[in-house]
């Protein structure tokens, strides 16, 4: 008897030392997207003005953070570690691609800001409902990720179903954004830029 009790004691024992160990695990796995969550904002957030670029683009030209580091690439770092924090904490790969795609659109909106405050306010009305668009997209792909990181399974079973929400508001950013672009790569408009750049 007495070995039966110390038995199922130490498989009771066992189980829940196992449980919250796991349980701890999850929390800094948690954690850990949270916080590349922050950085990832902050670089977006961060983005200062705009300056001649030698990559190829559409302006020549390329979004910097205050302190002069290149935002993309900033951006691509920051997304990077995003992606290995939020793999590690059993994330779907499909919601990181919405997620990061919502975060590269946002800052491509904003470069969008950028140019059109350099050129006078050419877009009008017309970038205040593309920002509108691209903030709330940016801010569904994080919900969609926030929510399979703290509701996984209730995740999984609406997944193909929000997924699908996404794809549909993600090509009519897509359309707004490249109506945008259209104005603003006017030649009018690109040679106005180059001049108030100093290229």
């Amino acid at each position: 008897m007495d070995l039966a009790y110390t038995t199922a004691g130490g498989v009771v024992g066992g189980a829940v030392t196992n449980y919250l160990s796991r349980n701890q695990e999850r929390r800094q796995l948690r954690a850990a997207v949270m916080q590349q969550l922050l950085r990832v904002a902050a670089v977006r957030e961060g983005v200062y003005d705009i300056v001649p670029s030698r990559r190829e683009t559409r302006f020549g030209v390329k979004p910097v953070l205050e302190d002069g580091r290149d935002a993309e690439h900033a951006q691509r770092e920051a997304v990077a570690d995003l992606v290995v924090a939020a793999l590690s904490a059993g994330i779907p790969r499909r919601v990181l691609d919405f997620a990061g795609g919502g975060e590269e659109r946002a800052l491509q909106c904003k470069v969008v800001r950028v140019i059109d405050l350099r050129l006078g306010g050419v877009l009008g009305e017309s970038l205040e409902e593309l920002m509108t668009q691209c903030e709330e997209y940016r801010r569904a792909t994080a919900q969609h990720l926030l929510r399979a990181l703290w509701h996984p399974w209730r995740t999984r079973l609406r997944m193909r179903m929000r997924l699908r929400v996404l794809r549909r508001d993600a090509a009519a950013l897509h359309r707004r954004y490249e109506a945008a672009m259209s104005v603003l790569t006017q030649p009018e408009h690109v040679d106005a830029l180059t001049e108030r750049l100093g290229w």
